[in-house]
């Protein structure tokens, strides 16, 4: 069922482009698209979702419904996801049939999953925490064989984990024998659902063996990953974009903070060495360019006394680069409207010496959503130097969920001003939204 939108973008020449998903991503996209003069369709099973607000139309169907997004291709000269939970296998046909997906099934597929980013980064050599599969964790106690590693060689917990284990070796000979640790590995851990999870969701601080068999009680082990707890001083993201024609291009790094395992705040530019910054971009180029990936894609680091690593890689938009919409001379959603319709690539450099995003997270139980909650609030946070708000709009608030955000200019001048003022803006941003009770 196709249902046009509220409100049509402007009459153009380029043709339509087409989002799968319809919440706060596809909605800036849309609002970046309509700016661009460039029709965009949304494909979600909602008729109140956020981007329909916007979308020149919408296709009425789940957002892993194949036979909706090939309605949607119909109509579109190329699709794009608003995440990455997207059936592969049942978008191929449409793929082989010569739909147009940016980016493309192939470079989403070793994306898609957790242990998949887990397994690409280690044969790109790219650095991020050692890793193993849950079901790999525990080991009859008699295979409990320490894997010595020479001092320059690197942690491949994983892959030596899958060679020298193997998927059945957790079971006992003697069915009495106890379980234990896999050598070299020991509490804390951090377990993450290789699927699915996001915003602290889908993941388990183990600090013993009481939380270990806690969760295997309540999870499939062949569907989690398990990471040593990484000690980091910032987190960091990379956003960065590829075009069809193979040309890179990075914003600059900027740092985030989490609450609770969801983003809190992102400073743009962070404040870390040069060599960091170097560093960050070459592994966002070598990723784009290993995986033939075109759009725009985010990369989360963990940076601390073991240097940077990756934490987890997003293939699309993300919140940490919600920042460029004021801050960037082409926001990320613009970046990836222009990918998707072939469209020349923008400057990604800064507009201002720096800026600060806050996101805007339910601070009360059974507040009702929509354009008219938290409206006091809202216009508190509008009226401060520099501020632009966005509110999604979406039905429900809950604690803790993303209603919106507020992006704060600041003027510095130089890092350490920068730095003071986004202190400041926090301050004052939580004197008028506090964060969410625990």
């Amino acid at each position: 069922m196709v249902q046009p939108a509220a409100s049509a973008a402007s009459p153009t020449t380029l043709p339509p482009i087409g989002v799968v998903g319809g919440g706060q991503l596809a909605w800036m996209l849309a609002a970046a698209a309509r700016e661009l003069r460039l029709p965009l369709l949304v494909q979600t099973p909602e008729p109140d979702d956020p981007a329909t607000r916007l979308a020149s139309a919408v296709i009425r169907a789940g957002v892993r419904d194949a036979e909706g997004t090939r309605r949607l291709a119909e109509r579109c000269s190329a699709i794009t996801f608003e995440n990455e939970w997207v059936d592969l296998e049942a978008l191929a046909p449409l793929a082989q049939r010569g739909v147009t997906f940016r980016p493309s099934l192939s470079a989403l597929e070793p994306l898609v999953s957790k242990r998949g980013q887990r397994q690409l980064l280690q044969r790109l050599n790219l650095p991020t925490p050692p890793w193993l599969p849950l079901s790999e964790l525990l080991v009859p106690e008699h295979q409990q064989h320490p894997h010595r590693r020479r001092d320059d060689e690197p942690a491949d917990h994983g892959a030596a984990g899958e060679a020298a284990v193997g998927p059945d070796s957790a079971q006992p000979a003697n069915p009495d024998e106890p379980l234990v640790l896999h050598p070299g590995w020991q509490f804390p851990l951090m377990a993450k659902a290789a699927c699915g999870g996001y915003d602290g969701k889908g993941t388990a601080l183990l600090r013993d063996r009481t939380d270990l068999d806690s969760l295997l009680a309540r999870v499939d082990p062949q569907q989690w990953i398990v990471e040593t707890v990484v000690a980091f001083e910032q987190e960091l993201s990379q956003l960065a974009c590829r075009d069809r024609d193979g040309r890179v291009l990075c914003y600059p790094l900027v740092q985030t903070h989490q609450h609770r395992r969801v983003c809190d705040w992102v400073l743009a530019p962070a404040h870390v060495p040069n060599a960091v910054q170097a560093f960050a971009r070459n592994i966002a180029a070598s990723l784009l360019t290993a995986l033939d990936y075109v759009g725009v894609l985010s990369i989360e680091f963990f940076y601390g006394p073991a240097g940077l690593q990756v934490n987890e890689i997003a293939p699309r938009t993300h919140n940490s680069g919600h920042v460029t919409i004021e801050a960037a001379r082409t926001s990320q959603f613009a970046q990836q409207a222009r990918i998707v319709a072939g469209l020349p690539m923008g400057p990604v450099d800064l507009r201002v010496p720096g800026a600060l995003m806050v996101n805007l997270l339910g601070f009360e139980h059974g507040t009702a959503g929509g354009d008219d909650a938290y409206r006091m609030e809202r216009r508190a946070l509008a009226a401060l130097p520099g501020a632009s708000v966005h509110w999604y709009g979406k039905r429900e608030s809950s604690p803790g969920r993303k209603l919106g955000h507020v992006t704060l200019l600041l003027d510095g001048p130089g890092p350490e001003a920068v730095q003071a003022q986004a202190r400041q803006r926090l301050e004052a941003v939580r004197s008028l939204w506090p964060l969410p009770p625990p």
